[in-house]
């Protein structure tokens, strides 16, 4: 009887990942993006009782994107060293413009479709911004980052 769950058999098939890597990995990503998540909204709501909404949103953003990146590179992901650093944290850089764009979209449609919304409005509002951004995220991390270390030198 096989513990590995479908989407990971069909990953595995694909090429994509040995059986139950894939299931791993997003729960290792998933764990990581909770903690992130967490500290952004802590980070934002700080600074938005100083700062106006895309200020907030954009620093909030880059003090967790770095630490997001550097976890996900080590435990998601397995890769160590030094090797690939500055390509990886550049995988990151792209990771952080896209949620930058996907969240400050959301804060401009909701200043457009309720012009006073209320911070608990706009915190939800980020937060599911921010899911989606995650979802992209892995997606783009797992194929700039952990994609190119499988093949040098793993063995298939």
């Amino acid at each position: 009887m096989s513990t590995a769950t479908p989407l990971a058999g069909i990953a595995g098939l694909a090429g994509i990942a040995r059986p139950g890597r894939l299931g791993r990995e997003i729960a290792t990503f998933a764990l990581i993006g909770v903690g992130s998540t967490l500290a952004y909204v802590g980070l934002y709501a700080v600074l938005r009782a100083a700062s106006p909404a895309g200020i907030a949103n954009a620093l909030a953003l880059v003090l967790t994107a770095v630490g997001n990146t550097a976890a996900n590179r080590r435990l998601t992901f397995g890769v160590r060293g030094r090797g690939s650093l500055l390509r990886d944290h550049a995988a990151g850089l792209i990771a952080f413009a896209i949620a930058l764009a996907l969240t400050s979209g959301a804060i401009a449609g909701l200043g457009l479709l309720v012009p006073q919304a209320d911070r608990p409005t706009e915190l939800v509002v980020l937060v599911v911004a921010n899911a989606l951004a995650t979802a992209v995220r892995f997606l783009l991390l797992r194929g700039l980052i952990a994609t190119p270390h499988r093949f040098e030198g793993s063995p298939s």
